[in-house]
C-alpha cells in the first residue's frame, strides 16, 4: 500500500521563467507557465522528491482580466476579478481549462489531456480542483458538451430561493458592494437582481473582504427557513454530477474538493458513489474546517480523505509560534482516532502562510520536527506546496493580495528559486544556493522514507508521550516521541521543537515492546535522517538516551530489517546547516 505524497502547484507560476515580474503585471508582461512546460523530464524531477501525486491548481477556466475574446471566450468585467490572472476559484466555465496555460489556446483541452498522460507515464497521479460552492459572477461555457446548459439560464430571478434555481437572488436589489464597480475598464459592472456572494453572503452589499468575485450555487437548501428541498434531485446536483464525470473522462485520478462543508452533505452522499461506480479508483479529497464534521463527511459523505487543518496543522503552528506544548499532539491523533489514516496533513498550501515566512517560523531550517510529525504520524496523505522544499518565504508583493506571506493565487508571477531549480528544463541543483540544495535534499529524504518503510506507509502508531510526561530529562512541552511499526520494520521517532539540542531520556512501556515486537538490550542503529550511529539501551520502563539537535528529529530503526539506512549517503545531508 502506497502513502499518497501530494505536490500542489500552480502551473501558471511553477514553470514561468519570466524574471523581474512587476506587481499587477498582465500576462503579456509577467508571463505564465504552460501545460507543455511539464515535459517528461520535469515531471520526473517532481517525482524525484518522493512525490507520487500532483495536484495542479487553477486548471479549470476562471474569471480573469486577460482578454481571450479572439478565441471565442467571453471577457470578464475587471471590477469583479481579483488580481490580473483572477482567482482560480471563480469558475467561469466548468468544462474548459485556463487558456493562459495553453501554448496553442485553440488546442488547450488537448494540451491538458496530453499533460495528464505524461504525468501518468512519469508515475504520478493527477488531481485537479473541483469547486462546487460558487462560480464567477459571470458564468458561460463555450466548451460544454451538446445539451448542457449554463448555470442560471432558466432561473426564476424574481425568487430569492427556488429549488429549481442554480443561484440565490436578492430580489429587487442591484449588486452594490462597498467598492466602486466602475473603477476599472470602460464598463461598470451591473448585476440586477444581485446574486448571493460565494461566502454565504446573502446581501447585495458585500465588502472587499467577501468573496465578491463569486456567486453561491443553490443545491436546494433554503437559507431563509433552513429547509431542504432535495427530492426530486435539484438541477444543480445533476449539473455537478455531469461535470465530475466529464473530468474523470479526461483521465484524472481525483479531485481536491473546495469548501465541501458549504455544500449540503446529502449531495456528496448522492454524487460520489455514482462517480465511483463508473470510475472506482477516483479520489475525493475534501477541504473542511470543522472537526465535528470529519466523520460525517467520511462516512456518509463518502470522501476518501479530508484536510486536517484545524486539528494537527493548527497545533503544529501553535507549537512553533505560540509556545503551545508538544504534548498537545497526543490530543491530535486521539481526535481523529479511527480515521487518522484518512486525514490529509500539510504544513503549507495556497490558503496558509509559508512556513519560512515571518508569519510562521521565519526560518525554513526549523521545519524538521513539524515535517517529520506531519508526514509520519499516520498512513494518510501528506501534501507539500510548490517551492516549500526550497524554503520559499512568500515575501513578495505580487499584486492583489499584497505582502501576505503567501504566494499569490490571483496574479501572474514567477519564483526565483523554482527558476533556478528548473534551469530551463535541465532541472537539478546546479543553480540552487547551498541552503536550497540542502533543504530540497532534506525534503526528499523525509518524503521518500514515507514509502520506503512499511512502518510508515502501512504500519501502526504508538504514542510514547503518556509514559514520559514526568520523566526526568524529557520535556513534554518541547519533545514528542512515537513508534511506527509493521512486522520487522520498526521506527522510533523523536522530535525536538526547542531552540536547544537535548539528550532525551525516553521510556518505552512493556505494552509497546509486545505490540511492536521491539528488541531488548543494547542495540546499535543508524538514524535514517542524518545517518549518524546511535547506541540504545532498550528495556521496558527503562529510559534510553536519545540525542536530538535543536529544531530537529531522529528516525531510529529498531527492527532487524532496519539496521542499515535505506539511502545512499548524501554529502549534502551529512552535516546539518544550522
Amino acid at each position: 500500500m502506497e502513502k499518497l505524497i501530494i505536490y500542489q502547484l500552480f502551473p501558471r507560476i511553477f514553470s514561468n521563467s519570466t524574471e523581474n515580474c512587476v506587481p499587477w503585471g498582465p500576462l503579456q508582461r509577467n508571463g505564465s507557465g504552460k501545460f507543455n512546460d511539464f515535459t517528461p523530464s520535469l515531471l520526473a524531477g517532481i517525482k524525484d522528491l518522493g512525490v507520487n501525486c500532483v495536484w495542479m491548481t487553477g486548471i479549470i477556466e476562471h474569471a480573469t482580466k486577460t482578454d481571450f475574446s479572439k478565441y471565442g471566450i467571453d471577457p470578464d468585467n475587471p471590477n469583479v476579478v481579483k488580481g490580473e490572472a483572477g482567482s482560480p476559484y471563480a469558475i467561469k466555465d466548468y468544462y474548459d481549462v485556463d487558456p493562459a496555460l495553453a501554448t496553442n489556446v485553440d488546442k488547450r483541452i488537448e494540451e491538458f489531456e496530453a499533460l495528464v498522460k505524461r504525468s501518468h507515464m512519469a508515475g504520478l497521479k493527477f488531481i485537479i480542483d473541483f469547486v462546487p460552492n460558487h462560480t464567477a459572477r459571470h458564468y458561460h461555457s463555450d466548451k460544454a458538451p451538446a445539451g448542457i446548459e449554463d448555470f442560471g439560464k432558466h432561473d426564476n430571478i424574481h425568487m430569492n430561493f427556488d429549488r429549481n434555481n442554480n443561484y440565490y437572488y436578492i430580489s429587487n436589489q442591484q449588486f452594490y458592494p462597498d467598492f466602486d464597480l466602475g473603477a476599472e475598464g470602460t464598463t461598470p459592472y451591473v448585476e440586477f437582481p444581485a446574486k448571493a456572494t460565494g461566502n454565504d453572503c446573502f446581501t447585495a452589499f458585500c465588502g472587499k473582504n467577501d468573496w465578491y468575485e463569486t456567486v453561491k450555487l443553490n443545491y436546494g437548501h433554503d437559507y431563509n427557513d433552513h429547509s431542504d428541498h432535495f427530492d426530486p434531485v435539484p438541477d444543480t446536483w445533476l449539473k455537478m454530477l455531469h461535470i465530475l464525470r466529464y473530468w474523470c473522462s479526461k483521465g484524472i485520478d481525483g479531485f481536491r474538493c473546495d469548501m465541501v462543508f458549504m455544500v449540503p452533505l446529502p449531495f456528496w452522499h448522492w454524487a460520489i458513489p455514482q462517480v465511483k461506480q463508473q470510475y472506482p479508483d477516483i479520489i475525493f479529497i475534501g477541504e473542511i474546517y470543522d472537526i465535528n464534521l470529519y466523520r460525517p463527511f467520511l462516512e456518509y459523505g463518502c470522501f476518501d480523505y479530508l484536510y486536517d487543518k484545524v486539528n494537527l496543522y493548527d497545533t503544529l503552528v501553535g507549537i512553533e509560534t505560540k509556545g503551545w506544548s508538544a504534548a498537545q499532539l497526543t490530543g491530535c491523533w486521539q481526535t481523529v482516532d479511527g480515521i487518522g489514516d484518512r486525514m490529509l496533513n500539510f504544513l503549507e498550501n495556497h490558503d496558509e502562510v509559508r512556513f519560512a515566512s515571518k508569519a510562521y517560523a521565519g526560518d525554513s531550517m526549523r521545519v524538521v520536527p513539524s515535517l517529520v510529525v506531519s508526514a509520519m504520524i499516520s498512513k494518510g496523505p501528506f501534501l507539500i506546496y510548490y517551492a516549500q522544499e526550497l524554503g520559499e518565504k512568500g515575501e513578495e508583493n505580487e499584486g492583489f493580495a499584497g505582502d501576505n506571506c503567501r504566494t499569490t493565487i490571483f496574479d501572474y508571477w514567477s519564483l526565483g528559486n523554482l527558476r533556478r531549480w528548473i534551469n530551463g528544463g535541465d532541472w537539478g541543483d546546479k543553480l540552487l544556493t547551498p541552503h536550497e540544495r540542502f533543504l530540497r535534499n532534506l525534503y526528499k529524504k523525509v518524503l521518500t522514507l514515507c514509502n520506503s518503510h512499511k512502518a510508515i506507509c502501512e504500519g501502526e502508531f504508538f504514542d510514547l508521550m503518556y509514559v514520559n510526561l514526568r520523566q526526568p530529562g524529557f520535556n513534554p512541552h518541547r519533545h514528542f516521541v512515537f513508534i511506527r511499526y509493521k512486522e520487522e520494520d520498526i521506527l522510533l521517532i523523536a522530535v525536538n521543537f526547542s531552540n536547544e539540542s537535548s539528550t532525551l531520556q525516553v521510556n518505552i512501556p512493556q505494552i509497546a515492546f509486545e505490540m511492536a515486537n521491539l528488541p531488548k538490550g543494547i542495540i546499535t542503529t543508524t538514524d535514517l535522517l542524518w545517518e549518524k550511529p546511535y547506541k540504545l539501551s532498550l528495556a521496558p520502563d527503562h529510559a534510553t538516551s536519545i540525542f536530538v539537535g535543536a529544531a530537529d528529529a531522529v528516525i531510529l530503526p529498531l527492527g532487524e530489517s532496519n539496521k542499515k539506512p535505506k539511502f545512499a549517503s548524501s554529502n549534502t545531508l551529512t552535516a546539518k546547516l544550522k
